[in-house]
């Protein structure tokens, strides 16, 4: 019996992985399979042709899929994140680490068993940066991807190395070996900044000061924000960055120049968010009582990023600029959740 032909999304169940399959399911003719260690929503389960609940470290788990279907498109996103990363850094890197690693030796074996590349879709952060201070951070300004690569976090070093660890898959896999093993791979990385979603609740990452602003505000409740005034990173709501990981995963391989790719929407402060928050919430109690921890990691992040190989390659083009972003789509959609 022939394997069917489908597209993998390992993580399913975050809000990235719920976009994913609302567009694919509407526009793709693969069928999808799922693979995360929680169960979709139920909607969103019905879109997927099978939901398998496992963990990436079952490799026995991940044989089974092998065997029994074609995979032709891998979106990665199952990750330990950020601030969970950090308190416990063996997890993280078995999950983060490990884990890719695992996915990337099935995607070479799809990839030598159909005789065609596999394209690997996988998003990385702007935790693979690491600027060394705050005045370095204001002269580096849009930083390009192979800059500063000295990450400070667990999450940011496993982040980095799975960027490596993909294109080695892609361009020198088993480099001694007779026969030319690489290329099976098609590996493909985002550096997201700070993704803002309306839909989910923020999980206490480091970059959600911005959104616990607003969902503090409409719940009419104190904030005491932990990052400074001035503090300045990229962010970029959600939508746009479900987009680009199909415009990138469209792309012809022959328009790429790179394997990881910087994108950025908009790089408001601290206080700028503020600004547009009390616009909307007049009565939003907001403070600054800053964690010193938590703004030291901020501030090893650029302060914005050069995203024009992106937009050059694959027509990466943000829908949501900062006021669109916060006007039409974050402060409606929070709002109308606590009425």
């Amino acid at each position: 019996m022939l394997r069917t032909p489908v597209v993998l999304i390992t993580g399913a169940s975050g809000e990235i992985g719920h976009g994913l399959i609302t567009s694919l399911s509407a526009h793709n003719h693969r069928r999808i399979i799922t693979l995360d260690v929680k169960a979709l929503e139920p909607d969103l389960g019905k879109l997927v042709h099978q939901e398998v609940i496992g963990s990436i470290l079952d490799v026995a788990l991940l044989e089974r899929i092998l065997a029994e279907y074609e995979v032709d498109l891998v979106f990665h996103l199952a990750a330990l994140l950020s601030t969970r990363s950090e308190f416990t850094p063996m997890a993280a890197h078995q999950v983060n680490v490990e884990g890719t690693l695992h996915l990337l030796e099935f995607a070479q074996r799809q990839g030598e068993s159909h005789g065609r590349p596999v394209v690997f879709l996988y998003p990385s952060s702007i935790a693979a940066y690491g600027l060394p201070d705050l005045p370095t951070k204001d002269r580096a300004g849009r930083v390009l991807e192979d800059d500063y690569n000295t990450p400070s976090t667990m999450y940011g070093c496993n982040k980095l190395y799975c960027e490596h660890l993909g294109r080695y898959y892609a361009r020198h896999y088993k480099r001694l070996a007779p026969e030319t093993l690489a290329g099976k791979v098609d590996f493909r990385a985002i550096r997201f900044p700070g993704l803002i979603s309306a839909v989910t609740v923020p999980s206490g990452g480091t970059s959600d000061f911005a959104p616990e602003m607003i969902h503090a505000a409409a719940q009419g409740k104190a904030f005491p924000c932990f990052a400074r005034p001035d503090t300045r990173i990229p962010f970029m709501a959600m939508p746009d960055g479900v987009t680009a990981l199909l415009q990138l995963a469209a792309a012809p391989h022959e328009n790429l120049t790179r394997t990881v790719y910087n994108i950025g929407a908009f790089n408001p402060s601290a206080a700028e968010i503020e600004a547009i928050v009390r616009k909307a919430f007049p009565f939003a109690e907001i403070s600054y009582q800053v964690d010193v921890k938590r703004q030291g990691i901020l501030d090893s992040w650029p302060a914005d990023v050069d995203d024009s190989a992106a937009r050059h390659d694959w027509g990466f083009t943000p829908q949501y600029d900062l006021d669109r972003a916060f006007d039409e789509y974050l402060i409606p959609t929070i709002r109308q959740r606590y009425r």
